[in-house]
């Protein structure tokens, strides 16, 4: 086995370039959405899925927000001068919606300094709130159509098993990378490392006998050990919502605002009740609870009612928080998060 990775990827750059093209021409997704879009908007389509697609699955973003989204705000100038409360409806249900408020802010941005279009030089799109390295990478690429490579999760696993890198440094990958680039087919040969990445060099049990690079493979004889595997653990936590009807059968909720403290800021939610509110349990109804993960946190959730006529009893249990008050329809416009969706479901 070759020990130094640098030398091996120009031994086999050009072998590994042809059989992952050979491989995504028959086994590739290059029909989805945002690798087919034309014209001088293609970028922004190309920031978009990219932002949805961190913490998200393909088919999810496919099926049912790539395409929305798009319909609702299709250039950055909408998106720009754009409510909140419409771009997080359009986000519901994808989770760490900071994405969604990034993008609004980079947006703006790109109104004020680029003209309402995406910058395309790396150096300014890592400028734009929520770009990192590898988003301004595939935006170049498969935006701009520049020749640039990058490395994303599912590129760092097939390169630590291709090359038996149990931890290597974010450096030595992104120089892999590079060499391996295949420059005059960038935009499909990046679609394809991500594809080889997704589909074949999964996290658990890779199809290696499947595997279009097992020929240049130096880990595939143990993929688990590369690379070396993270344990990773959920915080456990316990809130108390309160669905509460006024007597008009408007539903009470909250208001997460700001950009820190919460865990769905921007968004509407039932209020969380203390402890110490619930001892009077007489008047408080437990209709039930559920299991809920988001981000870092496993949730058990457990839903209270409260009659109309305990209006006082509310405020008492909620000092210096400020209700809404909502229908069924006017919900309809009001971006909620998947937590309080579950719990509305016990109205």
């Amino acid at each position: 086995m070759n020990t130094n990775p640098a030398h091996k990827a120009k031994g086999i750059a050009k072998q590994y370039q042809i059989q992952l093209l050979e491989w995504y021409a028959i086994q590739g997704r290059t029909s989805l959405p945002w690798r087919t879009l034309k014209g001088e908007n293609a970028p922004y389509g190309v920031y978009v899925s990219e932002i949805m697609l961190q913490q998200t699955q393909v088919k999810r973003v496919q099926e049912h927000y790539f395409t929305p989204f798009l319909n609702a705000f299709p250039t950055l100038e909408s998106l720009a001068k754009a409510s909140l409360d419409s771009i997080l409806k359009q986000w519901e249900g994808l989770g760490y919606y900071t994405r969604a408020r990034n993008m609004q802010k980079a947006a703006i941005l790109c109104c004020e300094k680029y003209n309402a279009t995406l910058p395309n030089t790396r150096k300014d799109l890592l400028k734009l709130p929520g770009i990192g390295a590898y988003t301004s990478g595939a935006i170049l690429c498969f935006g701009f159509h520049q020749s640039v490579s990058f490395v994303d999760g599912n590129i760092r696993r097939v390169l630590c098993r291709i090359f038996a890198l149990r931890e290597p440094n974010q450096k030595l990958l992104d120089g892999l990378a590079f060499l391996l680039l295949d420059t005059k087919h960038s935009f499909d040969y990046n679609q394809a490392l991500l594809d080889l990445g997704a589909m074949i060099c999964t996290p658990k049990s890779p199809n290696c006998l499947i595997c279009p690079m097992q020929n240049l493979c130096n880990g595939k004889v143990n993929p688990t050990l590369y690379p070396t595997p993270k344990t990773s653990s959920s915080t456990p936590l316990t809130l108390h919502l309160l669905l509460y009807k006024d007597s008009k059968g408007r539903i009470a909720f909250v208001y997460e605002k700001g950009d820190k403290g919460g865990l769905y800021q921007g968004l509407y939610n039932l209020p969380q009740l203390k402890l110490e509110a619930l001892a009077n349990k007489q008047r408080f109804y437990k209709c039930g609870s559920f299991k809920h993960h988001y981000t870092k946190y496993a949730i058990t959730a457990n839903v209270y009612k409260l009659d109309s006529k305990h209006l006082n009893l509310l405020t008492q249990s909620l000092p210096h928080t400020k209700l809404y008050f909502f229908s069924q329809k006017e919900l309809e416009s009001r971006p909620l998060s998947s937590l309080c969706k579950k719990a509305l479901e016990f109205v």
